[in-house]
Order: structure tokens, then sequence, then C-alpha cells
């Protein structure tokens, strides 16, 4: 999928795209830790929390877009920076509740959970990203695989992870069309 067209990206220029992206990114973290929360441990709950960043950035791909990578003035970038920070700490947040629990092997946190946050991204509206709008099925399996992908790569076995991916409840969001 290629980012949206200049005639189709949003503009996130001046002071209420600041008031924009706070608004997104708090409803999003809200809407992580309800997910996570409501998870019966750590390691379902780092499920839950990936799987709704998928979620959220699927379901409107062109205000995420925006956001991650449209030009913008500096008090945008530092809210848009600020959102960033904040999400991943979220992340960052659930894998250290997965190490201490003993779930996951000792790593930088802060580091995985950014690396985790920038795949995401990156997997589901970044240039290389493949176009699934149209098809609720695609859309999906683009969600469990970027979860698969992103609980192997702080250390859950493939067993597990398959499993927690396919507990993970996806938060009702629409996505087709996104």
């Amino acid at each position: 999928m290629s980012p949206p067209a200049p005639s189709t990206a949003i503009s996130l220029q001046g002071g209420s795209d600041f008031e924009l992206i706070a608004d997104v990114s708090r409803d999003e973290l809200a809407a992580i830790r309800r997910a996570a929360d409501a998870a019966p441990g750590p390691s379902s709950a780092l499920a839950a929390a990936v799987t709704t960043v998928a979620v959220h950035v699927l379901s409107q791909r062109k205000l995420a877009w925006g956001i991650l990578a449209e030009p913008v003035d500096v008090d945008v970038t530092e809210s848009r920076l600020a959102s960033r920070r904040e999400i991943a700490g979220e992340i960052a947040a659930r894998i250290e509740a997965a190490v201490r629990a003993g779930h996951l092997p000792a790593q930088d946190t802060a580091l995985a959970a950014t690396a985790l946050l920038g795949a995401l991204h990156e997997s589901l509206v970044g240039p290389l990203a493949p176009d699934h709008a149209d098809d609720p099925g695609r859309l999906r399996d683009a969600i469990q695989t970027v979860t698969l992908l992103a609980l192997r790569a702080v250390g859950v076995m493939d067993a597990r992870a398959r499993g927690l991916v396919v507990q993970a409840v996806l938060p009702a969001k629409t996505l087709v069309g996104a």
C-alpha cells in the first residue's frame, strides 16, 4: 500500500492539529489500557495491547499516516512524539509485567516497546504496507500476524504466542474501508 496521496492525506498544520493528535492519542491510549486491563494475565495483556494498537491504526489509516509521517510544524511534531512516547510507554509497561511474571526473558522493555510500535506502524500503514482496506478477513489476518510477530519478538514461545493471538479480543472498531 502506498501512503495516502497528498490530496487525500490529512493536513497536520497548526493548533487544531495539535488538539487532534492529543484527542486521537488519548482515545487510543485509553483503549489500549482497557483491553490490556481486561486480559487475564500479563502475556494476554500484552497481546491485547498490541492487537488494540493494530486495530486503531487500521481503522483510521489516513489519520494514522498523517500523525506518523506528514510534514508538520514544531508544535505538532512535539505532540506527535509525546503521543508515541505514551503509547510506547504503555506497551513497555505490559512487557515489564510479563517479564516480572516470568513469562518473558529479561530485556530492555523501552527499546522493545519502541521497536514493536515501529513495526506495527510500518507494517500496517507505512509505504510498504499491503492494502487490506476492503477485506475484513485479510484485515483480521493482518492484525493477528503483526500481533504474533510482536509476541515472538519479545520472547513468547511460538505455541504460546499463537494461543494468545487466537484469544485476543479484537476491539470493536470498524475496519472495512478504513
